[in-house]
């Protein structure tokens, strides 16, 4: 059966089943030990041709109100969203193995793997579960040096922690002199839900006022009388759908402006609307959560930011809300 001790003394094989988790697996130099990852982890690169540990229930394809529809409906009758490879598992046979117990509709659960092990049987394994729970910065960060820990490697993840939190200290220093413009940022469009969790603490530490949520939150979902009723209004948007990068995201356009043109919002009158990777950035709660505060400081303060702006070109834009 599983446990929730690292053994110490060896080399530990890892298996990472959300890609925040492959990403800290990275950060502190143990991506020679991985064994197998999930369907979604995609970074850093080379981890693509991993062994493939999980796999999604239902086809997550089509508009995002369809796909909120059919995950909402899977829930409801007590399923879960992904599954895992139960003989990939064997065969990748880990000693650790990194899931997440926060979100049902991100990754498989702890849960889940315990009733992937259990039906092992006497396949002996039994790994070391290391369950991330992030809500908040603070508890990203805290993650990566759990992973470390559990790899034998805490010296390298508190050296990962202390760089991200110096570049990370070293934006909000920039960003605290500057005007403070209101900011929503939404995760998913149809229906509109608001991010919550560690996004207010990043939108503060860009320099802006958060809307609606607090740090810790969860993603509250607002029907669009709601949003056109907000008050104070958001002077910058930021739109960065959940699993969705750009490409993706280009296919809502159409939903986004028939929420969005309407608003009475400063943000829509100026043109201060921002569409982002939401699968690489923002929802994603590992290292790159500090490219993701890079990103945001470039969106509330394109002049003062302008050196992130240029870096991640790439990664975000201004939308258009004329049809």
């Amino acid at each position: 059966m599983p446990t929730d001790t690292p053994m110490p003394g060896r080399t530990q094989r890892v298996a990472s089943l959300l890609p925040s988790a492959t990403e800290m697996v990275a950060a502190v130099g143990a991506l020679d030990r991985l064994v197998g990852r999930s369907h979604e982890c995609d970074f850093p690169p080379s981890v693509v041709g991993a062994t493939v540990l999980t796999k999604p229930r239902l086809k997550l394809e089509g508009p995002s109100g369809d796909i909120d529809r059919r995950v909402r409906e899977v829930l409801e009758r007590a399923m879960t969203v992904y599954e895992v490879e139960v003989d990939a598992l064997r065969a990748a046979r880990p000693d650790v193995i990194v899931t997440q117990d926060l979100c049902d509709v991100c990754a498989v659960s702890t849960d889940d793997v315990r009733r992937a092990l259990a039906s092992l049987g006497g396949a002996g394994l039994a790994p070391t579960l290391v369950t991330l729970h992030p809500k908040r910065l603070a508890d990203v960060f805290d993650d990566l040096v759990r992973v470390g820990v559990a790899l034998g490697l805490e010296p390298e993840a508190r050296l990962a922690r202390r760089d991200l939190e110096e570049r990370v200290a070293t934006i909000a220093e920039r960003a605290a002199p500057l005007p403070r413009p209101k900011v929503l940022t939404l995760e998913w469009i149809d229906p509109p839900m608001v991010a919550g969790t560690w996004m207010p603490e990043l939108i503060t530490l860009a320099g802006g006022e958060v809307l609606v949520t607090k740090p810790g939150d969860h993603a509250p979902t607002l029907k669009p009388s709601e949003l056109a009723a907000l008050d104070p209004k958001p002077d910058v948007v930021l739109v960065k759908p959940c699993g969705f990068d750009l490409e993706r995201s280009h296919l809502e356009l159409d939903a986004l402006r028939d929420l969005l043109a309407p608003m009475p919002w400063p943000a829509v009158r100026s043109g201060r609307v921002f569409l982002s990777d939401g699968n690489a950035f923002f929802n994603r709660p590992g290292p790159r959560l500090v490219e993701s505060l890079e990103i945001l400081a470039a969106c509330l303060h394109p002049d003062e930011f302008a050196d992130f702006a240029e870096l991640h070109a790439a990664d975000f834009h201004i939308v258009s809300l004329d049809s």
